[in-house]
């Protein structure tokens, strides 16, 4: 078949010939299916995490399923596994489409599958048994990274291939927002990830203390920008519009909404880390910039609402287009409340409270969810060229996961409030009105209803699985599905281009202009924090960690103390009641990584040390509900049996020095010996109130860090008071 096409520069006409090729539907199905997987064994360790925070004996009293280990399993579960697998599976259906060309390699893409998938499974390995770097959302540790970093590139070789050889001249929205994910989440995860291996999986963050905190939510903001934004705003400007049979509302208002949400998301990280030891004017940069943030994420959730102008009708009708407008909605809710929070005066009552879970749930459930379902109900039935089994099964299980969100989102908005209040509240005489566990005590009501609620979503999970099962079975699933279109040809247009159609058509200049306008901000951010000394000052009573004191932070990091404690005093009047002197910037200069917390469900750390005897800690760690009746915290037995790694201890020493912590030359070899000395001391110490136990116990080492936290500032202070007593 022939057909004419337009005169080339030399005004001869040009005869092409429709090519014929096939679509893989093999990818897309196996990526697919593992989204609906991991997106089941993600919501049952959420919700056994959330199932431990009322009744700690959930865990089974095993180490391995303690909240501190399962939360972050559930977070990369969702993120990494769920969204992650939903994102490439909807990614490489469209691609090929809009491309009018089949994926650039059979053989990078499964190299692509089986490699997300290999790193899903060590990283579920890892966090399990405790190997995490302690940093939230960037647990996994090096030789893992690596390995994210090498098939991201491979995903990336395989996307651009598909671009360059299309057959569509021009690059539909949906594909700027690929391009953008990809090159941003490459700039971030390997700015994030710089570290120094200890040993095959363990490291330390190259960063520490103000500049690991900055670095780290610089990255963990948009993580959830670029990994669970931008690329599901991709996905939407391609399956809202097929599934509604529509075109998108409007195309300059897309090029509006992509160009502005990637400049201006890259600089909102700082608004996690409001009121702390951070320099004021990196907070006040993101919080400029949350604010900013609204007009960009609006602009997107307008035009996806707006292309669905005269076809409610069909909403009412379809479950696919029923499940992506409350996606929608909820972004536009979640992208409001984002920068609501961001303002000082809104983030002093909900940092640290549910509230911050509450509005992560409201993005991960209604708008990542419920978009990942969509497109499964979108793309099986094609795929399998049959219609969906149920359309009434796939609207319950819509409203069973509306209603889940509902319930799960509520009561955690109420429990934020209330912990915010308890906590800020002072008797007449000045006093704090409510102990820490006071305030725990209370919410444990809406933390049942929380579960009920994910528990609702999870039903509705199962109810698509047994759909989508009844889809494949009725229909006959085509691997390589025929399609055909004209060749691409380079033809000068005499027609003057609108600005934007012509860097359309040149994805290796998207590709760097996406690069540029997404660095700026991390530049200006990062670098005056690491470059101007004043951003952090010194404070001369401030040393390292001793060696016994180290071993016992790695231990804290392992098991995910950090998930539920922070090590951050605000400068508010109740914070310094409660836990004492505000924290400074000076304090965490050897903190490698920072450990600063973005919720407590546990009191603040910052100046546990010399708060209780060592006895007390003992018992707390073996049953804390001992030492605190009516604890959610769970028993850590095993750490009174365990035997300290020592062996570890000189390469740790070595690590630190590189990083820049002042130990002595030669001190690795002879660490282990003031570890011992001061191990020895403690355990003297414990036999003082009948407590025995041996010297090279896990228990004696975490103990020795936590009686250190804050002790440095103490000294500080003490030193103080004297040279004015002077």
């Amino acid at each position: 078949m022939t057909k004419q096409n337009q005169p080339t520069d030399y005004g001869h006409p040009v005869q092409l010939r429709t090519e014929h090729f096939y679509y893989d539907n093999s990818i897309v199905r196996a990526f697919g299916m593992a989204t609906v997987i991991f997106g089941i064994v993600g919501m049952l360790a959420g919700l056994w995490a959330a199932i431990q925070i009322y009744y700690p004996q959930a865990s089974l009293g095993l180490a391995p399923t303690t909240f501190g280990r399962m939360r972050p399993l559930h977070t990369n579960a969702i993120i990494f596994a769920f969204v992650g697998n939903a994102s490439f599976a909807g990614i490489y259906y469209s691609l090929q489409r809009l491309c009018k060309s089949r994926l650039f390699s059979d053989k990078l893409s499964w190299i692509h599958f089986w490699g997300w998938q290999a790193i899903i499974a060590a990283a579920a390995i890892t966090l399990l048994m405790g190997k995490t770097t302690g940093k939230e959302y960037a647990e996994l540790e090096w030789p893992i990274d690596i390995a994210i970093t090498l098939v991201w590139v491979i995903f990336g070789i395989n996307m651009f291939g598909t671009i360059f050889k299309r057959r569509e001249k021009h690059l539909y929205v949906a594909i700027w927002f690929y391009i953008a994910t990809w090159v941003t989440v490459a700039m971030l995860h390997i700015v994030n990830s710089f570290e120094i291996p200890v040993s095959f999986m363990k490291s330390y963050s190259w960063y520490a203390g103000v500049q690991d905190a900055l670095v780290q939510w610089w990255y963990g903001h948009n993580a959830v920008a670029f990994f669970l934004t931008t690329p599901v705003l991709g996905l939407m400007y391609y399956y809202l519009p097929k599934a509604a049979n529509r075109p998108v509302y409007s195309y300059r208002l897309s090029i509006i909404h992509f160009w502005a949400l990637i400049f201006i998301y890259i600089w909102a990280g700082p608004h996690h880390l409001l009121y702390t030891a951070l320099p004021d004017w990196a907070q006040s940069l993101g919080v400029v910039f949350s604010v900013m943030l609204i007009a960009p994420s609006w602009g997107g959730m307008l035009n996806g609402l707006f292309t669905l102008r005269g076809a409610w009708d069909k909403v009412r009708e379809d479950p696919v287009l029923k499940f992506m407008v409350v996606a929608i909605t909820c972004y536009g809710m979640a992208t409001f409340e984002g920068p609501l929070l961001s303002l000082k005066s809104v983030n002093a009552i909900s940092h640290f409270s549910d509230w911050t879970i509450a509005h992560v749930h409201i993005g991960g459930l209604g708008w990542n969810g419920f978009m990942a379902f969509a497109i499964l109900y979108y793309m099986v039935p094609k795929m399998w060229g049959t219609s969906l089994y149920s359309k009434k099964l796939a609207t319950n299980h819509f409203w069973l996961g509306t209603i889940g969100i509902v319930i799960y989102a509520v009561p955690l908005y109420w429990a934020g409030f209330e912990q915010s209040i308890m906590w800020k509240s002072f008797t007449p005489e000045g006093q704090l009105k409510f102990q820490f566990l006071d305030t725990v005590n209370s919410i444990k009501p809406f933390y049942i209803l929380r579960s009920i609620g994910g528990s609702l979503y999870l039903v509705g999970a199962f109810f698509m699985v047994y759909n989508l099962y009844k889809t494949m079975k009725a229909g006959s699933f085509v691997p390589n599905e025929p399609a055909e279109a004209m060749p691409l040809i380079k033809i000068k247009s005499e027609q003057k281009e609108y600005w934007h159609r012509i860097i359309e058509r040149k994805p290796a200049t998207l590709l760097v202009l996406s690069l540029i306008v997404v660095a700026i901000g991390g530049f200006i951010e990062l670098v005056p924090t690491f470059l101007i000394k004043s951003n952090v000052p010194t404070i001369t009573s401030v040393k390292p960690y001793t060696p016994l004191e180290l071993q016992g932070r790695d231990i804290y990091i392992r098991e995910g103390c950090y998930t539920c404690h922070s090590q951050m005093v605000r400068p508010f009047r109740d914070e310094v009641a409660r836990y004492g002197e505000y924290s400074k910037a000076g304090e965490f200069v050897y903190d490698h990584p920072f450990q600063w917390g973005s919720k407590r469900t546990g009191p603040d750390l910052a100046r546990e040390g010399g708060k209780y005897p060592d006895s007390w800690h003992y018992n707390h760690m073996y049953d804390p509900g001992t030492m605190s009746p009516g604890s959610i915290m769970p028993a850590y037995a095993w750490l009174l049996e365990n035997r300290l790694d020592t062996a570890s201890t000189p390469a740790k020493i070595r690590a630190m020095q590189k990083l820049g912590v002042p130990y002595a030359d030669g001190y690795a070899q002879n660490a282990n010996s003031d570890l011992m000395q001061q191990a020895d001391s403690i355990t003297a110490g414990l036999k003082k109130d009948k407590i025995n136990t041996a010297s090279d116990k896990e228990i004696v080492a975490l103990i020795a860090y936590l009686q250190r936290i804050g002790r440095d500032i103490k000294g500080e202070q003490n030193s103080t008071a004297a040279q004015l007593n002077k």
